[in-house]
């Protein structure tokens, strides 16, 4: 596994938790506006409907789509 893939994922597990606590302000720095695929906007987007926070489901509508 290459080392940027490695990050991806270490990136999306530390997206979820900080979703799943709450955390706006990580949710904030570790999204960084980088486009992501769309089925992983669906996840984290239900995810977050889960926890009811507005403020994550907000920063999780507005990153754009990755284009393959």
């Amino acid at each position: 596994m290459t080392d940027q893939k490695e990050q991806s994922i270490a990136n999306f597990a530390a997206l979820k938790t900080s979703i799943v606590n709450g955390e706006e302000q990580s949710v904030k720095e570790l999204l960084a506006n980088r486009p992501m695929q769309e089925l992983e906007k669906s996840y984290l987007i239900d995810l977050a409907k889960l926890n009811n926070n507005r403020t994550i489901l907000k920063l999780l509508e507005d990153i754009p789509i990755k284009k393959m």
